[in-house]
């Protein structure tokens, strides 16, 4: 396999921009839009460059990139501090049970309260694949090295790690979720609403949401419906979020009503099991399956390829992947169990 994963750059703003018109909405963190995306890398050029070990709101964006075409084909983002710059909202979804002596009868009501509980957490996200390399398992390879990026730099990410996937879109680009909720105060279609997110921030929801709790009870079907439920392209991705450690505790996109999964950092298993070794030798033809990746900030990279870790906390890999990560021996390599 001749894909790698590396620190996005400037001159990759056209593939993005690309891959970006391709997510059909829905996409606050790949606008097709090449000034947000411009801002993005440069954004993400500052994050790279700076070298001092401790927790900022920094973006990192990372590409997915064919080494033997020169094509960048995928793309993910990492979130250092989330809501610095302005609030991170989130719906969180809850209970109120409520008792009547004279009626002998207990009500639950499902509500929706607008928070910012996860201020100050880190994301993963922005993760887009093109549709023509949705094999091969690459869209593992993006998610997972995420993680691996995660551990080499830990101290520049949060105690608590968060993932917001899409939520349901219909045929027409709209949002049940959106129409039956904050559609009704802003007079804006979904799609606008999330444009004007990914391109100027959320402070406008802050100006005109209200800030009462909405009973779930008098949203119509399609908006009830879609709470908490992940668009159909995203079923798998949150298969994979779950068997990282993630879990679904009610927190909702403020827009279209999906999921936010959230996890500890140091608890999410990639990041748990992923292990840091000098290479001893670069020909190994069978081993386990790996994730295999070196190179600090900027000079990241990561690859698929096979490792056989030692007792003395060496480890050896096979010639293909120690090419993609250009390494020799005696150089240092993050891997994790594939």
């Amino acid at each position: 396999m001749s894909f790698r994963l590396r620190a996005a750059r400037p001159s990759d703003l056209e593939a993005l921009y690309e891959m970006a018109k391709l997510t059909g909405g829905g996409f606050t963190n790949l606008p097709p839009d090449r000034a947000a995306l411009r801002a993005k890398l440069e954004r993400a050029e500052a994050a790279f460059a700076r070298t001092e070990e401790s927790l900022a709101d920094e973006l990192f964006v990372l590409v997915l990139e064919n080494v033997r075409t020169g094509a960048v084909r995928g793309t993910c983002q990492l979130m250092s501090q989330v809501g610095q710059r302005w609030p991170f909202y989130s719906y969180r979804l809850n209970t109120l049970t409520q008792y009547s002596k004279e009626l002998d009868r207990t009500v639950r009501a499902e509500m929706l309260s607008l928070v910012t509980d996860l201020e100050g957490s880190s994301e993963v996200g922005g993760l887009f694949l093109h549709p023509n390399e949705r094999a091969g398992g690459l869209g593992l390879l993006l998610a997972r090295s995420r993680y691996l990026f995660i551990a080499m730099h830990r101290p520049r990410f949060a105690e608590r790690i968060l993932a917001e996937l899409r939520g349901i879109i219909d045929e027409r680009g709209g949002s049940p979720f959106w129409d039956g909720v904050a559609g009704r105060f802003f007079g804006m279609s979904f799609q606008e609403a999330d444009y004007f997110n990914a391109i100027n921030g959320n402070q406008f929801i802050a100006d005109l949401m209200p800030k009462h709790p909405v009973y779930v009870a008098m949203l119509g079907e399609e908006a009830r419906s879609a709470i908490g439920v992940p668009h159909p392209s995203g079923r798998a991705a949150m298969r994979m979020l779950e068997h990282e450690g993630f879990r679904f505790e009610g927190y909702l996109d403020i827009f279209d009503g999906g999921p936010t999964m959230t996890a500890r950092t140091d608890e999410v298993a990639s990041i748990k099991a992923s292990r840091k070794a000098k290479v001893r030798r670069l020909d190994v033809s069978e081993g386990e399956k790996a994730i295999l990746a070196t190179g600090r900030l900027g000079a990241f990279r990561a690859c698929f390829g096979v490792r056989v870790l030692d007792e003395e906390g060496g480890i050896a890999i096979d010639a293909a992947s120690a090419d993609l990560l250009d390494v020799r021996e005696g150089d240092e390599v993050w891997s994790v169990a594939r």
